[in-house]
């Protein structure tokens, strides 16, 4: 009877073990594919890209800035198109954790120019949050915290 138990309970964790591989590799899949979507959001900051940005910020997307203003997806558009922001964007440090379809990023940002026509360059702490909607992540939420000591 022992070795009977011990059979079956060695079955089910060995039925287990590739869903717990696949559950990482999918994970880390996950990780990637928010990376690259911080990465293309970057980019089009800094090129003005507002048909990029339309498709990655949510319509109920919501941002807190450095001077923490809570901004809206319209308005965030409405400042890119006036002109009034021109920034040079890096970033360091980012952490990127999955949960299913939700994700949030952490990390420094190091920002260079204008933001609503207003001297913003500085290092920044960020964190965002992102939702997978179809095949897509879509940013739902960030905030910027300037860095005022560095140690």
């Amino acid at each position: 009877m022992k070795r009977y138990f011990f059979a079956i309970a060695s079955l089910a964790l060995l039925l287990r073990l590739p869903n717990a591989v696949f559950a990482q590799a999918s994970s880390g899949n996950a990780e990637g594919e928010v990376s690259d979507a911080v990465e293309k959001y970057r980019v089009a900051l800094m090129k003005h890209d507002a048909a990029v940005l339309k498709q990655i910020w949510a319509s109920d997307y919501t941002f807190i800035n450095g001077a923490g203003q809570l901004l809206t997806k319209d308005q965030r558009l409405a400042n890119l198109s006036s002109g009034a922001t021109s920034l040079d964007i890096t970033m360091a440090g980012m952490k990127v954790r999955v949960y299913g379809d939700a994700a949030v990023t952490t990390g420094q940002v190091t920002i260079k120019g204008q933001y609503s026509g207003q001297e913003s360059s500085g290092n920044y702490q960020s964190m965002t949050v992102w939702v997978k909607r179809g095949s897509a992540w879509q940013l739902v939420a960030n905030q910027l915290t300037k860095i005022t000591d560095t140690h």
